[in-house]
């Protein structure tokens, strides 16, 4: 018995692949660079202990982020590239369900991690935390919510026409 007969691997009419897709976003969307929202919030609301809880955090995580980029940034660039054109033209050109997918998981978590990337670089210029700091942890939340907005609209716009499709067309397209 072949593997692919007993794993379906149909997304797009898969609740599997939606439950991935709302888990993912949600978890993108709970936390920046690493912290929970509630967390800078808190801080935000009540300083004190808060704060210098939340001041240790993100130098970690801001200091984590800049350690796996120096050590193996460009090999995860490069990688993380070829599998995204890899998985955009297996899916798009050669139309692999599962490439697509994917691929609508991939590329905008791949934007979403690239933020954080530039978020991290602020907090590590930065002596401590500030209004302007807070700021830029809200419009970072802000944009991954945003973000996850329009990947979910377009994941399931793509997936309805995927679907609708293969169900007129009898699965030739």
């Amino acid at each position: 018995m072949a593997a692919f007969e007993v794993i379906d691997i149909r997304s797009f009419s898969n609740l599997w692949f939606w439950i991935v897709l709302a888990v993912m976003w949600s978890s993108a969307s709970y936390r920046v660079i690493g912290i929970p929202y509630d967390m800078i919030q808190n801080a935000r609301r009540h300083g004190g202990q808060a704060e210098r809880d939340l001041e240790a955090l993100m130098r970690i995580n801001a200091q984590r982020f800049f350690d796996v980029r120096s050590r193996s940034g460009l090999l995860v660039i490069g990688l993380g590239c070829a599998s995204l054109s890899s998985l955009g033209l297996l899916g798009f050109s050669y139309r692999i369900e599962l490439a697509q997918a994917i691929f609508l998981l991939a590329l905008p978590i791949s934007l979403i991690a690239t933020m954080s990337l530039r978020t991290a670089a602020a907090v590590r210029a930065c002596d401590g935390i500030s209004d302007d700091l807070y700021r830029r942890f809200g419009r970072h939340r802000g944009m991954t919510q945003l973000m996850a907005v329009a990947s979910i609209f377009v994941t399931a716009t793509w997936g309805m026409y995927h679907n609708i499709s293969h169900a007129i067309l009898g699965g030739t397209n």
